[in-house]
């Protein structure tokens, strides 16, 4: 139990870099979507180039992330050593990289359906290969237990991104005033992905102390075994984000309509909105990682995965109710013209319960060094979602985005767990997910119907309602008063009574 509350205070200081960091970058959702009209397509222009982003984000860590803290972890191995092979390895392909779009930028511009704006393609190189390099520094951070740290920069990036945005989109273009020549009218949405290259530069500069681990050297063959551990990690990794960002990759070019780039940026935005459940399977992710390798060798481990899995669902599906039921406030995060496509906020946040699920599932391969699995598992799930994307988006637009995701991640979370508990089985306690997952869908559902109450302030009032009996159910069932620090001793007393 105490290694389990270890794992909440980590999740809850990453999580509030990570909450409070997406509560302050979706400021930036609004200046976008109030700013930048619909029909013009500039914010499917940002969703695309994102997606591609996410992509070769993963392309170029090849998951070394993961394989970081296994070899860390692992008896015989000098920490030290691995830290800088990793450093170096990461630090190379990232170069070449950026050297390699610079060669090649027009045919690669071209190729991505932006020959006009080739800035946007070296300036996104370059973006991510610093990303790409950040994140074993980062997972160093993790791995020395360094949470503020990590929190500080992370949130130090977003502060700086929002302010510079708010100057280049708000007030620059709406006051005239251009000091020594800074804004140039024609960049415009040029400048999400300029501004984000000079915030990422900046938190380089903060690693100071983490890049000294260059001096433990080289080691060749160590690099040779964590390629062979990793490779099947980036196959995976691949499998995963092309399950986050496939859809907005291919739409433009098999959505038949002219507005492409105009629908995509109306899924774009709205998806923003299904965020929040991002911000917390990213939060435990960063916690959990570290978390599941230091304990793989004791006696409770597995009883503490199944338990960590189960608060992990009814949060996440806490957090679902929660979006559901104030969507007529939450609307207001965007633009009225994107607005259109928040029917799709529901089944997206759905999709990335799934993805949370199959995330918590996937360590049982991890830890039995068998990550080929999940390079299987994801690849599936991928194949799924492409499928529906490539089948339904000409018919039903960017709704088929959405359902795809949701059948990428079954896919993927259903194989993982059939296999898992044939090779590493662990006894979850699948009575209680199923209780909250039924009475989540079912309080859904009432949700869908509290609008015909006929005023904003009567549906709001009864989905607050409806989130208090599900919370009273968790109340009951999983988290008793009587525990609650301070004030549980008044239930307790109470109880004794």
């Amino acid at each position: 139990m105490a290694n389990l509350k270890s794992l909440f205070k980590d999740t809850a200081i990453y999580g509030l870099s990570s909450i409070i960091g997406r509560f302050l970058n979706y400021l930036l959702v609004p200046v976008y979507t109030y700013v930048i009209d619909a029909a013009s397509g500039g914010y499917g222009v940002v969703t695309n180039l994102y997606a591609y982003t996410a992509l070769l984000l993963v392309i170029l860590t090849y998951g070394m992330e993961t394989t970081f803290f296994r070899f860390m972890s692992k008896e015989g191995e000098n920490p030290e050593k691995v830290y800088s092979t990793i450093l170096t390895s990461v630090l190379t392909t990232s170069v070449l990289f950026v050297v390699l779009v610079l060669t090649f930028l027009r045919p690669v511009s071209a190729a991505l359906g932006y020959a006009d704006h080739p800035s946007f393609v070296w300036v996104m190189a370059a973006t991510v290969a610093l990303d790409a390099f950040q994140c074993i520094p980062f997972a160093y951070l993790r791995y020395q237990k360094r949470p503020l740290k990590f929190a500080a920069l992370k949130l130090l990036f977003i502060g700086l991104n929002i302010l510079l945005n708010l100057l280049y989109f708000v007030i620059l273009p709406k006051t005239g005033w251009n000091p020594m020549g800074i804004y140039d009218q024609g960049l415009f949405v040029g400048y999400v992905f300029y501004i984000n290259l000079f915030c990422t530069s900046v938190v380089t500069f903060f690693f100071w102390n983490e890049l000294k681990g260059f001096r433990a050297g080289f080691d060749g063959a160590l690099l040779r075994r964590m390629l062979s551990y990793s490779w099947p990690i980036l196959v995976l990794g691949i499998a995963g984000i092309l399950n986050q960002t496939a859809d907005k990759i291919i739409f433009p070019f098999i959505y038949k309509g002219a507005d492409a780039q105009a629908q995509l940026g109306i899924y774009g935005a709205c998806v923003k909105i299904a965020m929040i459940m991002a911000m917390i399977t990213q939060a435990f992710r960063y916690a959990y990682e570290p978390f599941v390798f230091g304990n793989a060798g004791r006696d409770d481990s597995k009883e503490t995965y199944a338990k960590a899995m189960k608060y992990f669902i009814i949060f996440t599906l806490l957090a679902f109710l929660c979006v559901v039921g104030y969507m007529d406030v939450l609307q207001y995060i965007i633009g009225a013209d994107y607005r259109e496509g928040l029917k799709a906020v529901p089944i997206v946040m759905a999709a990335e319960i799934l993805m949370g699920v199959y995330f918590n599932l996937s360590f049982w391969y991890k830890l039995t060094d068998k990550t080929i699995w999940g390079a299987v598992f994801s690849g599936a799930g991928c194949l799924a979602l492409l499928a529906v994307n490539i089948l339904f988006i000409p018919k039903i637009g960017y709704m088929a985005c959405a359902w795809g995701g949701l059948v990428g991640y079954g896919t993927a979370m259903l194989l993982s767990y059939f296999v898992g508990q044939k090779h590493y089985p662990i006894d979850y306690p699948l009575k209680d997910i199923a209780l909250y997952t039924l009475c989540a869908a079912v309080l859904f559902v009432l949700m869908q119907l509290t609008p015909r109450l006929g005023s904003r302030i009567a549906t709001l009032a009864a989905n607050t309602a409806l989130i208090g009996l599900f919370c009273a159910l968790i109340v009951m069932r999983d988290f008793p008063l009587s525990r609650l620090p301070v004030i549980g001793k008044y239930f307790r007393k109470g109880a004794g009574a």
